[in-house]
């Protein structure tokens, strides 16, 4: 079993932000794949797929950003998910907006969801897809950035995104990380 981690922050509240940018893209793949409904277990809101590559667990943790790791360590343990057989996808302030990056494995980058994953799988070998949201301007603190929404022109490239992110953890299904990273590493939708 593969298991599919799109990190965010439960309610309504941060339903739209930057930071929630992992839960858009699950819930984007959860609709591709006409997932069963989703249901609580893990400190997480689950749901399994079946594909032809076999069953996928779509997972966002509900421990809000900071804790993701307790969540994603639980559904480890318990279903036997290997670190090459988990994928994280999350938003990044390194790339600008309308770019995605997966990685093999690697430090957390300052993303204190990643920084907590890590700690509690004790392992940083798991496999990440990066969404950027670019900097905050300047005068902005970032908490206020990441947990703040897109602009109507930003909405529109990271509805786009959010498409192509699908399509990449699809590839990663499919295919593994290394046919991922090739066809998306490069993807770059700019602002008109």
């Amino acid at each position: 079993m593969k298991a599919i981690v799109g990190l965010g922050n439960p309610g309504d509240r941060y339903a739209g932000s930057r930071h929630n940018l992992g839960f858009m893209v699950v819930d984007g793949l959860a609709v591709r794949w006409k997932a069963p409904e989703w249901h609580r277990r893990y400190r997480a809101e689950i749901t399994k797929v079946s594909l032809p590559a076999g069953e996928i667990l779509l997972v966002k943790p509900q421990t809000y950003m900071n804790n993701s790791g307790t969540a994603v360590r639980e559904i480890s343990e318990s279903c036997g998910i290997v670190p090459e057989n988990l994928l994280v996808i999350y938003d990044d302030l390194d790339l600008e907006v309308g770019q995605l990056r997966l990685r093999r494995k690697g430090s957390a980058g300052g993303h204190k969801g990643v920084s907590s994953i890590i700690s509690c799988l004790g392992a940083d070998d798991f496999h990440r897809l990066r969404v950027g949201i670019g900097k905050p301007p300047q005068g902005v603190e970032v908490v206020d950035y990441v947990l703040g929404g897109f602009s109507d022109q930003q909405w529109e490239i990271i509805q786009q995104v959010v498409a192509y992110a699908c399509e990449a953890a699809l590839v990663w299904v499919n295919h593994g990380v290394d046919e991922a990273m090739a066809r998306f590493n490069g993807l770059h939708l700019k602002e008109v």
